[in-house]
């Protein structure tokens, strides 16, 4: 269990850490042998322990700890390199994406902010849609609205350091494949480039995977998250 973990960056890995419990108002993340931990508190999602480099001896430490269901394992490797060690009950999801990508410096949007931040650096919303991005308590949120305030696309983003953690972007069913999905990326990314942020980072699901790459992200690690059910 080696081969995918030569380039995972444990800086990359916390950064991403970082931003991620920002954008979902959870608690500092708090650093464990193995990794890191956060205690979620949430129905369904009580803790996750993130797991830069799982090994067999670490997996079979972690799922033998006495663990309530709704504990989740997010582990930097692809599935067939850690499944032989997730027992069941331990379900395991679809198959994720630790992307990365370099930030456009953009010096003409320093200092600006939301939708004005993305106009200048050339994101505008589509006929029929509304661009809004708004940011409060470090979290910036870009929304896609029709004409009747409908919610078409949005996504979030939090920045740790000079690293922007993108999170939860996802256009509605009726109007996918319009780039909806591109408009709100480059929102996000123009307004953490403005803030000062020179990379991304992103964990995607393989249909989320496709566009960014488009976009010009790489993928930095498989990642594979399991769930304990009972």
């Amino acid at each position: 269990m080696t081969r995918a973990l030569k380039t995972v960056r444990p800086a990359t890995v916390r950064a991403w850490v970082d931003g991620w419990v920002v954008s979902r108002n959870a608690p500092t993340p708090v650093r464990e042998p193995w990794g890191l931990r956060v205690d979620v508190g949430l129905p369904g999602h009580v803790v996750r322990h993130v797991v830069p480099a799982p090994t067999p001896a670490t997996l079979r430490h972690l799922t033998a700890l006495p663990s309530a269901p709704g504990t989740w394992l997010k582990l930097c490797a692809p599935y067939e390199e850690v499944a032989p060690w997730l027992p069941r009950p331990w379900d395991v999801q679809e198959p994720e994406f630790m992307m990365t990508a370099s930030l456009d410096p953009a010096p003409r949007t320093r200092g600006l902010t939301g939708a004005t931040a993305a106009a200048r650096a050339g994101v505008v919303a589509p006929d029929g849609y509304t661009l809004a991005v708004t940011t409060r308590a470090g979290v910036t949120v870009a929304r896609l609205l029709t004409a009747a305030g409908e919610m078409a696309a949005r996504g979030q983003m939090a920045i740790a350091g000079t690293t922007a953690v993108v999170d939860q972007v996802e256009t509605a069913p009726h109007h996918r494949r319009r780039g909806l999905g591109t408009i709100v990326m480059g929102a996000l990314t123009a307004t953490a480039a403005a803030g000062g942020a020179t990379d991304g980072v992103l964990v995607a699901t393989p249909a989320g995977r496709s566009l960014y790459e488009t976009l010009g992200w790489a993928v930095h690690t498989p990642m594979t998250a399991a769930v304990l059910t009972s």
